[in-house]
């Protein structure tokens, strides 16, 4: 696995750096801040060595806000296979639904305390190189909030999981349509069944596409 480290604690960068070599994996750049990480993926990208995957903070400089997980959203839309690991000291709601809104396919998002736990680190990192998720049970709870239910999509018609699944898979409205033979209309109905059958209300927003995914995944 070829990884690209991007953190601005000299420390904590070397210390992953050692924590995924001494597993036999090849950490081929390290990196302080967003700006560096898009360059270095860009210059990887034109060699032919583009990275299995990217393992970033989410706060780096110059400003330590959202420099992190901004460049990570954008080598996701330039590098659609390239597998993104975001780091967070604390579960940041706005930063985990942005990295989730495009697909739940090849992202993570875990606290920073999880490295401390190597094995779920390392197998975290392998699997969201290989095109899986990987996301802290504390950012699920969360985003899932106060409707998770044990038998949450017992409701939901045929038709409709098979809406979810494939909104879980990253599909817009239209691509789901294009796949089911059906008319953008009935997608959007089918859509609108599934936010009001798992109590996903307007308020939330664009955030409710990324909760129903996350109850799928979770269910």
């Amino acid at each position: 696995m070829r990884v690209v480290i991007a953190e601005d604690s000299v420390l904590l960068r070397e210390g992953l750096t050692r924590l995924l070599t001494d597993r036999g994996h090849d950490v081929v750049a390290g990196v302080g801040d967003g700006e560096a990480l898009i360059k270095t993926i860009t210059e990887l990208d034109a060699q032919g060595e583009l990275p299995d995957v990217v393992v970033a903070d989410v706060r780096m400089p110059p400003t330590h806000t959202d420099e992190g997980v901004r460049a990570s959203v954008q080598l996701r839309k330039a590098h659609p296979g390239l597998g993104v690991l975001v780091l967070s000291q604390y579960v940041e709601e706005r930063y985990a639904t942005e990295l989730l809104a495009g697909s739940s396919r090849g992202v993570g998002y875990l606290l920073k305390d999880r490295v401390a736990e190597v094995r779920e680190f390392v197998d975290a990192v392998v699997r969201v190189a290989e095109g899986g998720t990987a996301l802290d049970p504390e950012v699920v709870a969360q985003l899932l909030g106060r409707s998770r239910k044990q038998d949450v999509l017992a409701g939901l018609t045929p038709r409709e999981r098979e809406v979810l699944g494939l909104m879980a898979e990253g599909r817009t409205n239209s691509a789901i349509a294009r796949q089911l033979v059906v008319s953008d209309g009935a997608v959007e109905k089918h859509v609108s069944n599934i936010f009001l059958k798992l109590g996903l209300s307007p308020s939330d927003g664009d955030h409710r596409r990324v909760l129903a995914v996350l109850t799928y995944l979770n269910s």
